[in-house]
């Protein structure tokens, strides 16, 4: 593998119709809004379809859902277990090699050189703690969000009940229609201690591009999801004259109309940086 050729900066613009984004389970799994009434998807949320991508990729992920695990463990414990070198080097406790065991992680599974993780399980002596070079924002929508709450019935018993009806309310929620944009870099001091290879971005460009392949859910049916736009800033070194920040506020994003509906209800333009290289734009 190549080490990464520079920093990466990059904006991603998400579309959202008549779906469920990001439920809140703190909400009745609403739609995540602030308190303004703007649309957010965490940035935990991401990361967990950034992981699914790479998973479909053939890539080693450490952090699986267990709907999508693919090596028989059902925990990170028994996951880092069956890594022989890992577990032997953890096995020593507190005469353990923290470097040699983040060493180990990151050459194991893309994720962790990916976005870092924490070694820390009940009963073992000694902790680990992995910084990733790869950070992502909250994502936020652009306009107001209108949620949408539909009373739902179930139409069977989960379990057979004398003299009671199956019929069974409940209640689902969506957005009409939401744009959302996803910040995000990639840091090379990190990178270069993670191992996280040019090879590596790559995979992190291609999971972004198609971040909701294989994700249709109830809440999210195929095709209500979308990524629009990928802006994606390869610089030449490790700290370009021009910060992330200014980058990623150099994607202007403007309301065509009070109640956008589509992604084409905006007009999307990209400033013009000096000192700063060109974007590819997907």
């Amino acid at each position: 593998m190549s080490n990464l050729k520079g920093k990466i900066d990059f904006v991603a613009l998400i579309s959202a119709t008549n779906a469920n984004p990001n439920g809140d389970p703190l909400n009745g799994n609403r739609p995540r809004e602030n308190f303004d009434g703007y649309g957010e998807i965490s940035d935990v949320c991401i990361k967990r379809k950034i992981r699914n991508r790479l998973q479909d990729m053939g890539e080693k992920i450490f952090v699986q859902s267990d709907d999508r695990a693919d090596d028989g463990f059902d925990s990170l414990h028994d996951r880092a277990e069956a890594c022989a070198d890992l577990k032997k080097e953890m096995s020593k406790g507190k005469k353990a090699d923290k470097t040699a065991i983040a060493k180990i992680a990151c050459a194991e599974w893309t994720d962790v050189r990916m976005f870092g993780q924490v070694f820390a399980f009940k009963g073992a002596e000694v902790s680990v703690g992995v910084r990733g070079p790869v950070s992502v924002h909250p994502a936020m929508s652009v306009s107001p969000i209108e949620l949408v709450s539909t009373q739902i019935t179930k139409s069977v018993n989960s379990e057979s009940k004398e003299g009671r009806a199956s019929d069974t309310m409940g209640m689902k929620h969506r957005i009409t229609y939401g744009l959302y944009v996803v910040k995000g870099s990639v840091n090379v001091q990190l990178a270069e201690k993670t191992g996280f290879s040019q090879e590596d971005a790559e995979k992190l460009k291609l999971a972004l591009k198609t971040l909701f392949e294989n994700d249709a859910s109830s809440a999210r049916p195929e095709g209500s999801m979308e990524v629009e736009r990928l802006y994606w800033w390869q610089h030449a070194e490790k700290t370009p004259a021009v910060s992330t920040a200014r980058i990623h506020r150099s994607v202007k994003i403007a309301a065509k109309t009070d109640r956008p509906v589509c992604f084409d209800d905006y007009d999307v333009e990209l400033e013009k940086l000096d000192g700063c290289i060109e974007p590819e734009v997907y």
